[in-house]
């Protein structure tokens, strides 16, 4: 495979469209299509080893339970059950990001960071976004006075058992990430294993 040609297709604040084209095994024409948060002409010379954004994945300290929220996604025309997350601003560490974005979903504190992954691809045959995910323990009251007007947050707090009554839910939509830990935890009780 051999890449010949970058194209920005669109100007958006946030998110852009770009076509790439190439050549595949067989040195036959090719071209993709895909989304990016880049804001430079060419996503693929980005440093890929810091993320785009953070994942929160919390556990509530007192309540013992897994933290999850449950948000309007515009795309989904309904909504999905996912983890605290948001862009990593300019300068901000994984943690420093982490921290205030636990904070605006979900009105809860950011008390130890339990493990932080590396830069991870969620969906790359459709974006080069990535993210890092932030395994950590919270405490505090659930909130949803901080979020932006643009969001529509739910906080819920899930022990084993009641998540083990969500996971297979038909009528639930799921973040990939989201479902993955959820099932760790049904299966194991922890959300991380930080032997």
């Amino acid at each position: 495979m051999k890449i010949s040609g970058v194209k920005k297709i669109t100007n958006c604040k946030y998110l852009n469209l770009f076509s790439i084209h190439y050549k595949d095994r067989v040195d036959c024409e090719k071209e993709w299509i895909f989304a990016s948060r880049s804001k430079e002409l060419n996503p693929l010379e980005k440093d890929y080893t810091i993320p785009d954004a953070v994942v929160i994945v919390p556990f509530h300290m007192q309540e013992k339970k897994l933290v999850m929220i449950k948000e309007f996604r515009v795309a989904l025309g309904g909504y999905q059950y996912g983890f605290p997350a948001g862009l990593i601003d300019k300068g901000e560490t994984i943690e420093q990001a982490g921290k205030r974005e636990l904070f605006e979903e979900t009105g809860l504190t950011l008390k130890r960071v339990l493990q932080k992954s590396p830069s991870i691809f969620s969906s790359s045959g459709l974006t080069d976004e990535s993210i890092s995910l932030l395994f950590v323990e919270c405490e505090g009251s659930p909130s949803s006075r901080f979020n932006e007007t643009s969001e529509e947050i739910e906080v819920i707090m899930l022990s084993r058992d009641q998540a083990k009554d969500i996971l297979y839910h038909p009528g639930i939509k799921f973040d990939v990430k989201s479902w993955i830990v959820l099932n760790n935890f049904v299966s194991q009780g922890v959300i991380i294993d930080v032997r």
